[in-house]
């Protein structure tokens, strides 16, 4: 049986192992999928996992809940040699060894870009993840607590301070939504006041949300500032070192909680680990049908697509574009690679991927979005209601789309759900107080890592 091997389960991995399930016959093919996630993360979800507006387990899908006859791997691909048809797979737990294949898929996805910024790997959190939007939503839960049992000063406004790092669409709607669940949580405390919050956006260009035009962009701008929000334009962080964060148009502060969200990188396996053809930015070279490689030097039995691939877009009227890296992209790629290997295993015709924006949307908080389709600009509630209505169809499975709905019609019927559950990062904590009370918190947070 032949084997086809995907690298990756995020959007395009996910849905060329769902489309491939489908059109496959049976005995044609195995599908192997390798990831060290169980599930597929519904990024657009994120910013709203982080005000609570949407479980976090609503955001993951499950893969072996969706790909049943589909063979999942729990790994890391750390190497891909294509001259031997050979990947070497880093697993969960145990050692690294070998898998080989007949068709390779890859779409490992990128990862977060990070520069030498002192202090950022020990202070910073990420936004790409179910696990940080939890976190992120959680610590600031957890701020607003403990500075209401503090009186005024440098400690209670530092733990009030929020900073995020990147104005791109991650960036933005994780930093509306955060802002529009503090404002909602500070009403609950009486030893605090609006004026308290300090929320702060640092992006280095001179506009946010590169993706709309710039009078919308300037309009968010504006509708964060309006809100109380400090939104530093032309502005690079240098230092981050113990809280303490440094900007280069020389103001300084202390913030508690601070959110890296300043764009992607290849994937390293892409961009170091492979003998497949990549470009000057390490993404892999691909045709307009997906195939890795040119029309004069095509990779035989290699397909890519999603973020770590430069895939042309025919629907660009500038010469020698790629698609953006984004959701709207890689879920239709995913699909159009299970009906081009599909074919090519069958003997049918590949197509070329085209796909043409449907616009762009973005929400900004509860109640507040905008939406951007050539000339046409939708700001406020209308375009908040939109991005809710595009993302609840847009995500895999009814099941997923009746369990976000069902939190949605709750919470609009009784407001936000306001729980931290920051103690699950320590969950034997009080255990070991109970078994050894006289263990100092020092010995006992030693004892096991934080989860």
């Amino acid at each position: 049986m032949r084997e086809i091997l995907i690298v990756g389960g995020g959007y395009a991995g996910f849905y060329a192992a769902w489309g491939l399930e489908k059109k496959l016959r049976r005995g044609e093919a195995r599908v192997t999928v390798v990831d060290p996630r169980p599930y597929m993360t519904y990024q657009p979800f994120l910013p709203e996992v982080t005000a609570g507006s949407v479980e976090a387990r609503h955001a993951a899908v499950s893969l072996r809940r969706h790909l049943r006859n589909t063979r999942l791997i729990a790994g890391t691909v750390t190497e891909v040699r294509h001259a031997d048809r050979t990947v070497a797979v880093r697993p969960v737990s145990g050692a690294e060894y070998e898998l080989q294949y007949d068709t390779l898929v890859v779409t490992a996805g990128a990862v977060t870009r990070t520069f030498p910024i002192p202090g950022l790997a020990q202070q910073a959190i990420g936004l790409k993840h179910v696990e940080e939007a939890v976190a992120i939503r959680d610590r600031l839960m957890t701020a607003l607590d403990q500075a209401a049992s503090l009186p005024p000063g440098a400690e209670r406004r530092k733990l009030l301070t929020v900073t995020f790092v990147g104005g791109g669409f991650s960036g933005v709607e994780g930093f509306g939504e955060l802002l529009s669940l503090a404002t909602a949580m500070v009403k609950f405390y009486p030893e605090l006041s609006f004026d308290d919050l300090s929320f702060h956006l640092v992006e280095a260009r001179g506009r946010i949300l590169p993706e709309v035009g710039d009078g919308p962009g300037a309009w968010v701008v504006r509708s964060l500032e309006r809100r109380g929000a400090h939104v530093h334009l032309n502005t690079q962080l240098l230092s981050v070192e113990d809280g303490h964060v440094v900007l280069s148009s020389g103001e300084e502060f202390d913030s508690a909680l601070i959110v890296w969200t300043a764009g992607n990188a290849s994937n390293p396996v892409v961009h170091n680990h492979t003998d497949l053809p990549v470009d000057g930015r390490g993404l892999l070279v691909v045709r307009p049908d997906l195939r890795v490689g040119t029309d004069s030097e095509p990779v035989p039995d290699v397909w890519a697509a999603g973020d770590d691939a430069a895939v042309p877009d025919l629907a660009s009227p500038i010469p020698g574009a790629h698609t953006v890296p984004n959701a709207q992209h890689a879920v239709r790629q995913g699909k159009q690679l299970a009906k081009n290997i599909a074919a090519s295993l069958q003997g049918g015709r590949t197509r070329n991927y085209r796909h043409s924006s449907l616009g762009v949307v973005a929400t900004l908080g509860l109640g507040r979005g905008i939406f951007q389709y050539k000339r046409i600009v939708i700001r406020g509630f209308p375009a908040w209601l939109m991005h809710r209505g595009y993302h609840v169809l847009a995500v895999p499975s009814w099941e997923r789309k009746i369990r976000v709905l069902a939190v949605w019609l709750t919470a609009a019927l009784w407001g936000r759900d306001l729980v931290s559950l920051a103690a699950v990062e320590n969950p034997r904590d009080a255990f070991v107080t109970a078994a050894d009370p006289h263990r100092s918190d020092e010995s006992r947070a030693s004892d096991y890592p934080s989860v």
